[in-house]
């Protein structure tokens, strides 16, 4: 079965939509999947597509940009269509067709593979040297930490009733990182003041101390009285 995917990135793109399913149809695709949205997006319909072939189909893409935002991600779906023994045809790649069930255009996406793995060396490369030069200029810092930058979203999202699990769901971040804030903007981990020692008063004389310390003196001697005879 020849399945289809069609795919422009606004509304108003609408008559690109269109002629990309014309084009699909006129290759004989007999379901077509299509959708108006960014690459960067979620994209459902290529999603539905991808699921709904099976083994011995063939999907069909008008160019290589339709399905994927770049060569990895269209490996990424080679891939997942070769799992299931599905095949891709590119009805127009440079010109020409590419289709993955012939010698040529396997091969064709094997070297765009090399290419986007050698491109991919390269930026590390140049990212690797310029760490290490400005650590030796002691300029590196290194990257942010992304729970840090999200401080004030997870405290806002906290005070408005949304439990620390659901914050860190909805941030796509650690429930721990998400304690860690808030344990550092609550009262209770500000540092406390402690209290000075009263100041003392004046200091007693030794003579002044004895006099304080004797007991009254009675004037009733108590003594030894006489039996009455």
């Amino acid at each position: 079965m020849l399945v289809g995917y069609a795919r422009t990135s606004t509304v108003e793109q609408e008559a690109g939509l269109a002629a990309q399913v014309c084009d699909l149809e006129a290759a004989g695709c007999e379901r077509v999947f299509s959708e108006r949205i960014s690459s960067v997006a979620m994209r459902t319909e290529l999603e539905a597509a991808l699921l709904f072939v099976c083994q011995g189909d063939t999907l069909i893409i008008t160019k290589p940009d339709r399905p994927a935002r770049s060569v990895a991600d269209l490996l990424a779906i080679v891939g997942r269509l070769e799992a299931k023994r599905v095949g891709l045809r590119v009805l127009s790649m440079g010109g020409s067709e590419v289709d993955t069930a012939t010698p040529t255009g396997r091969l064709m996406l094997t070297m765009l593979g090399a290419v986007a793995e050698f491109e991919r060396a390269l930026m590390l490369e140049r990212q690797r040297e310029g760490i290490a030069k400005a650590k030796a200029e002691r300029k590196y810092r290194g990257r942010a930490p992304t729970v840090m930058r999200q401080s004030a979203e997870i405290l806002r999202l906290k005070e408005e009733g949304v439990r620390p699990t659901n914050i860190a769901r909805q941030l796509g971040v650690a429930r721990s990182s998400v304690y860690r804030v808030l344990d550092k903007a609550s009262p209770a981990s500000a540092p406390t003041t402690v209290p000075e020692p009263p100041t003392p008063g004046p200091q007693k004389t030794a003579s002044a101390r004895r006099s304080s310390s004797r007991r009254p003196y009675s004037s009733i001697r108590l003594g030894r009285q006489s039996p009455n005879r």
